[in-house]
């Protein structure tokens, strides 16, 4: 019943930046900013580090970037990768969370934390030079808060991270299919190195598709291609004003600095038979030659030594570094034959389908997540009426 909510502020529910130990000099977990996933539950990655300083945090903690455009950009994580007791540390820009006991539940902190009024708060409060401006600490501890009992935030919680879980296994099932595919190409590489092939030769970049200017069409913009996955974050309908264009089958690839060294790089499996999508500039479309599986490219676009050779190829000022469709096509790889391309294309075809489920899935759970979200933390429905 929303009349046993209760008002207080900020910092008498949530324990901010908690008083924690680890020695200096000794090997500590350490999360990183860059390895934190944009409005992603989940810790994807961590790393053994000495500690020399940054912020402390345990399972059951959850840790928010403080700073832009990491907090714009949705960096929050909710901390249950450690050992029991184990204390690790991160960066310096993250503001940690802890629930208090009898008062606060840990996960509908971290639900708190990332629901739209407490971030618009954060980022409002935002200052500092530009491009590092910061979250000012204070006017999140006196932030007014009208909350649930306890025992509510337990239900609310539970009921958003079995969403969560849900997509974080979804995600773990794509990476491991990933590594599946991965190895395959990789054995390819290594098992034909007879003859070459440009990429010029099995694939036609920027192909030319149609689209009417002003025409209604899905958008994907470089903020929604991955640094890791097939699949991009989402996209958006809008009239169509310039902008490179793709269907099925085809891989994006970013060519810009920072973007392409971050890995920026998406397979489009997912548009309706016939649609043309279109998205950034600074995109270069790879589209499959008759008889090139649509997956092998993919792969090569994710290839180390072709990511290193794009790289070293980039040209222009620095900051605005860009690699050009024409160098990509003359990169050299060994030459396969048709029935190395059909028997990769029988063990992968599955495998991407499979990404691209799951995917989909996944950005239905999250809409279903923030849609329910701000409602169950205000209180405006119950989970009852869920």
């Amino acid at each position: 019943m929303r009349s046993e909510w209760k008002t207080c502020k900020a910092e008498d529910f949530i324990e901010f930046n908690p008083r924690l130990t680890i020695r200096k000099g000794e090997i500590a977990t350490k999360v990183s900013m860059d390895k934190l996933r944009p409005f992603t539950k989940a810790i994807p990655e961590v790393e053994q580090a000495a500690f020399y300083g940054g912020s402390k945090f345990c399972n059951g903690d959850t840790i928010m970037a403080r700073i832009t455009p990491c907090l714009e950009n949705g960096k929050t994580a909710f901390v249950n990768n450690l050992q029991d007791g184990e204390v690790a540390f991160g960066s310096t820009e993250f503001i940690v969370m802890r629930a208090r006991p009898g008062i606060s539940d840990p996960q509908f902190v971290y639900y708190l934390a990332i629901s739209p009024f407490f971030r618009d708060v954060a980022i409002k409060s935002m200052v500092g030079s530009s491009g590092r401006q910061r979250v000012q600490q204070g006017v999140l501890n006196g932030l007014s808060l009208t909350l649930p009992p306890l025992d509510e935030q337990r239900r609310i919680g539970a009921f958003l991270a079995k969403l969560d879980y849900k997509i974080e296994l979804n995600q773990r099932i794509n990476e491991n299919l990933e590594r599946q595919t991965f190895a395959l190409f990789d054995n390819l590489m290594q098992e034909n190195q007879d003859g070459e092939y440009a990429v010029s030769d099995i694939a036609i970049l920027n192909p030319k598709r149609s689209l009417q200017k002003g025409c209604p069409a899905r958008y994907i913009d470089m903020a929604r291609l991955p640094t890791s996955g097939t699949f991009p974050t989402g996209w958006e309908t809008k009239p169509f004003n310039g902008g490179m264009k793709f269907s099925n089958g085809d891989t994006l690839l970013a060519r810009i600095t920072p973007c392409l060294e971050n890995g920026k790089t998406a397979f489009i499996n997912f548009l309706e038979d016939g649609e043309v999508a279109f998205g950034s500039t600074e995109y270069i479309v790879l589209s499959p030659k008759d008889g090139i599986p649509p997956e092998f490219l993919y792969c090569l676009a994710r290839y180390p030594v072709f990511v290193d050779y794009a790289v070293k190829n980039m040209n222009g000022s620095s900051g605005r570094q860009r690699v050009s469709a024409e160098t990509i096509g003359q990169y050299c790889l060994p030459k396969l034959n048709s029935e190395d391309f059909s028997g990769f294309s029988k063990v992968v075809a599955p495998l991407f389908l499979k990404m691209r489920y799951n995917s989909l899935e996944n950005m239905r759970l999250a809409e279903m997540r923030d849609a329910l979200l701000p409602k169950l933390m205000s209180g405006e429905i119950d989970l009852q009426e869920v």
